[in-house]
């Protein structure tokens, strides 16, 4: 049987190694009595064993493919989101020198005078021009990191050694269809995000105006209902799909196949892996946290010297410039923590699709034979290897 990089899709029969699927009869089975030799651990020629994953091998094999593996993971966190941080840097910079004279004119406006266009037009263009990069970059961004941890898990799996070059090429190659399914996953949570969106503008717009009646009050009361009423079945679609970026990698699935190879991976066992999920998740915001306190603690000193120079009626630019220490600290920090742990909790979602395939689909012994581990009840020294390419 022929291999590829991404292992194939669908259900494989252990026969052609002549055994049983691994986690049942030879492999992954109960030790039978002292002396008895038909029981063999399962093979680990990488960060995982291959046999149906325990929540220790999913969180270890994590860890474990971060130690290894470290070079082209961290390397293309700090080529994506570093290289997003200096473009959007540098168009916030180019964007408030064009428009600084017209936020100085509205700032410096006297209360009850509104603002005239042709200094509000200015000022909306360039912030929707921000944002919309900002948009763009962290959905291109994003789509090339769950591109890249599959790709580096598909020779951690193997015990393969894979260089940044290597992911960079196959993440390259799938990007179009990672950015359809970032997107399509996007659409299953924008649902009831934006309804609490519209509920905490609507609560801004009535404590601003004290307006006690039944118009804004009435928006945030319907808007925090709807959420909560679409909230459940935006959780549920997000776990079954969210097997579908390793789909696009692994098997190389377009973007609507990809949601439906999750769904179906996922079923039986949707609450495990909510569970798993989130457990990496929060693991991973708690390191995100701890790496950026020290930063925000730093960035603090020099705002403080800056700030206390400001005069009493202080303009734009000046108030920036005394903040540039803090918020540059702040977005060092926030860069950092995001190379650092944001591919755990990708790492964790990948093995658990190889953990589902493993379990429903007999991928263990696909996986044993193209890392060349020998046949059930061979030895390395009559055991003939099998390359996969």
């Amino acid at each position: 049987m022929s291999q590829d990089a991404g292992w194939g899709g669908g259900a494989y029969s252990g026969a052609h190694l002549g055994g049983s699927p691994y986690g049942e009869g030879v492999y992954g089975g109960p030790p039978g009595p002292p002396g008895w030799g038909g029981w063999t651990p399962p093979p680990k020629p990488g960060v995982i064993p291959l046999a149906p994953l325990k929540l220790g091998d999913l969180l270890g094999g994590a860890f474990t493919t971060m130690g290894r593996y470290w070079k082209p993971l961290f390397g293309m966190g700090l080529v994506l989101w570093g290289g997003s941080s200096l473009v959007m840097v540098a168009a916030m910079v180019i964007a408030y020198s064009a428009v600084a004279s017209h936020l100085e004119h509205v700032v410096a406006l006297p209360q009850h005078v509104d603002p005239d266009s042709s200094d509000v037009v200015p000022l909306l263009t360039a912030f929707g021009v921000v944002a919309l990069l900002g948009i763009v970059l962290v959905v291109l961004a994003s789509a090339l990191m769950y591109a890249s941890v599959p790709a580096v898990l598909q020779d951690a799996v193997l015990g393969r050694q894979v260089t940044f070059a290597a992911v960079w090429r196959r993440s390259r190659a799938r990007m179009a269809s990672m950015v359809g399914t970032v997107f399509l996953m996007g659409l299953v949570v924008a649902v009831p995000v934006l309804l609490v969106m519209v509920a905490f503008f609507a609560m801004m717009v009535a404590l601003i105006t004290l307006d006690g009646g039944n118009g804004a009050l009435t928006i945030m009361s319907l808007g925090v209902l709807c959420a909560l009423l679409t909230a459940p079945l935006a959780l549920w679609l997000w776990v079954k799909f969210s097997l579908a970026p390793a789909a696009v990698v692994f098997e190389g699935q377009r973007p609507f196949e990809a949601l439906r190879r999750s769904s179906q991976l996922v079923r039986g066992d949707w609450w495990r892996v909510l569970g798993i999920t989130w457990l990496a998740a929060a693991i991973a915001g708690f390191a995100a946290y701890i790496i950026q306190m020290p930063f925000s603690i730093l960035g603090m000193f020099p705002t403080i010297i800056t700030t206390a120079d400001l005069d009493a009626d202080p303009s734009p630019t000046a108030v920036i410039f005394a903040m540039s220490g803090y918020l540059v600290a702040v977005m060092i920090g926030q860069m950092v923590a995001q190379i650092v742990s944001g591919p755990f909790p990708l790492l964790v979602s990948g093995l658990l699709y190889v953990d589902r395939r493993i379990r429903t689909e007999n991928l263990g012994p696909v996986l044993a034979e193209a890392a060349a581990v020998p046949q059930q009840g061979g030895s390395p020294k009559d055991s003939t290897p099998h390359h996969g390419g």
